[in-house]
């Protein structure tokens, strides 16, 4: 018998899915940022990467790893303590495929030196990838590859551990490092009295004959999946950085008592936990009482992924939010041919290309700064100050991504749901938005001179944009005031303004006028698409955002 059809369960005037592309072909603001900053030679690598993290597999597994969240298993069958954290598998692909291309690695040496060139712009080109296709995997790759810079400090312990650290291979087996094809490392700061405040830390480490024996309490613990952490806590000489494996070196599980894994808003895939020490073995990195010294040589690394992948979050919703108005109809138009929505959407474009354009410039700072001293100047001052900006950028983008879906946008079989959940953590790790402000604040005062150079080199290099000179003015002004700290927000964000408008003015300057006509010249709106551009800058706005 014939089934009836009914007209109701027809689909249509509906986007198809975003996937099967190549995120990097197609976003020109990227390809042209890349090349501006030293990548050109990657793009066939880049252009692999961007097919392979775009296709419908790829999403998929982002979308199965954040719906089966970890798991804590405390103790085995036989009541042995065991703290493993345990994943869907399609976490392990993702965690595998991230570790292939070397997105955790490729900026170091097999030895632990920068590898130089631009492995920094090629390596956050593909973070930015595939942040777009799930973000949550990336934290513990962030902490693998920040850590080098911290065990650098202690270079007979880096020696050991970058053999295995600089394969390309994920190995998720629970086993001693020493005894894997490839580890991963996170860490473990943050007290329940201290917070940001890590000079409060109470965890207490005793020096022993084969190491030191860690006691205490941390309150928020990343990746606990990883094979070691790099812990701070408070030894003879005060407060310092520990490396902490899982395992104690005779093979033995060390003495890492999970208490629960954190039910967060968002960055699901990724497990975080609390946890205590009860006479846990761990390494001293650096010298005693330098910890902080020590672990911020990691905490530059991870500041710099958060505003990589805070800008990837915001260019995955514009790439969805533009293909799904170039395919919805309303009101016999297509939503991307209302001059209402061309308005928010070519707004929302400028944002991303001016905010891809700042990261990879800052990612090429930290190329050069080994041999650079104008550039270390420039990842110093401006880190924090890139991290405040563009995190705290995310949400309300994401927010008018998902309203230009409408309903769509909002629930949870979409992608921009999770990326408006995964947006604030950005913001809040690694320092909130006032400690940015207050980081920036800080090396102006220790290093005046570099820190004048250059605010003058950003003013050199936005020489006849609309509002840059005001703006320059304004942020050595408001920077020398003795109040300087009650109104370094508005400095802080200026000074990133007038940063992203530099590096966008040295791959397409006159998307950078457009930038600071809107950003610098005037306050912009707090609404997207409450700005007047001409209906050609529009369109080349959107079909450089999107072919």
């Amino acid at each position: 018998m014939t089934q009836p059809s009914f007209a109701t369960h027809e689909v249509f005037n509906q986007s198809p899915p975003f996937e099967d592309v190549d995120l990097f072909a197609v976003d020109r603001p990227l390809v042209e940022a890349v090349k501006a900053n030293g990548g050109v030679a990657a793009e066939r690598e880049l252009s692999a990467f961007g097919k392979h993290w775009g296709s419908a597999a790829m999403a998929e597994r982002g979308r199965v790893a954040n719906e089966n969240t970890p798991k804590l298993r405390t103790f085995d069958a036989k009541g042995n303590r065991r703290d493993q954290v345990e994943f869907h598998p399609a976490y392990h692909e993702l965690m595998a495929h991230s570790a292939h291309a070397g997105v955790h690695n490729s900026t170091w040496t097999a030895d632990g030196k920068p590898a130089g060139g631009a492995a920094e712009v090629i390596r956050a080109a593909k973070f930015y990838i595939a942040s777009q296709v799930e973000t949550g995997h990336l934290c513990p790759i962030t902490m693998t590859r920040a850590s080098v810079g911290a065990l650098a400090m202690q270079p007979d312990l880096l020696a050991r551990v970058m053999p295995v650290l600089s394969t390309r291979s994920y190995d998720p087996s629970f086993a001693p490092w020493w005894q894997k094809r490839g580890m991963t490392l996170g860490m473990g700061m943050t007290e329940k009295q201290g917070g940001t405040d890590v000079r409060a830390n109470m965890t207490r480490a005793v020096r022993e004959r084969d190491g030191y024996r860690i006691t205490g309490h941390k309150w928020f613990m990343s990746a606990p999946m990883c094979d070691a952490f790099l812990v701070l806590a408070q030894a003879d000489g005060g407060l310092t950085c520990f490396f902490m494996p899982r395992f104690a070196p005779d093979g033995s599980v060390n003495a890492i008592q999970f208490q629960r894994l954190k039910d967060k808003l968002g960055n699901r895939s990724n497990a975080s936990s609390e946890v205590e020490f009860v006479g846990a073995y761990a390494e001293r990195v650096g010298e005693e009482g330098k910890g902080i010294r020590t672990i911020i040589q990691m905490v530059q690394l991870t500041r710099q992924d958060c505003a990589i992948a805070s800008v990837g979050l915001m260019r995955s919703g514009l790439a969805h939010a533009l293909h799904h108005a170039r395919h919805r109809s309303v009101f016999q138009k297509h939503l991307a041919d209302q001059p209402l929505m061309q308005a928010v959407l070519s707004d929302m474009a400028l944002h991303v290309e001016a905010s891809t354009a700042l990261v990879m410039r800052l990612c090429r700072a930290f190329d050069r700064t080994p041999h650079d001293a104008a550039e270390a100047a420039y990842m110093r001052l401006l880190t924090p100050a890139i991290k405040y900006w563009t995190c705290k950028s995310a949400p309300p983008f994401l927010y008018e991504a998902m309203e230009c879906l409408g309903g769509n946008g909002y629930v949870e079989d979409g992608i921009l749901a999770r990326h408006y959940r995964e947006s604030p953590v950005n913001a809040i790790w690694e320092g909130s938005g006032n400690v940015m402000c207050l980081d920036v604040l800080r090396a102006l005062s220790r290093e005046p001179e570099p820190a004048m150079a250059v605010l003058q080199s950003l003013a050199a290099d936005t020489t006849g944009l609309p509002g840059a000179g005001e703006a320059v003015a304004f942020i050595g002004k408001t920077f020398r005031r003795a109040d300087g700290e009650r109104v370094a927000r508005l400095a802080v964000e200026k000074l990133a303004l007038l940063a992203a408008a530099a590096a966008l003015n040295g791959v397409s300057p006159h998307s950078a006028e457009l930038f600071a006509a809107t950003r610098l010249a005037t306050n912009h709106a707090s609404m997207y698409g409450a700005v007047e551009l001409d209906s050609g800058d529009v369109r080349a706005l959107l079909e450089r955002a999107l072919p």
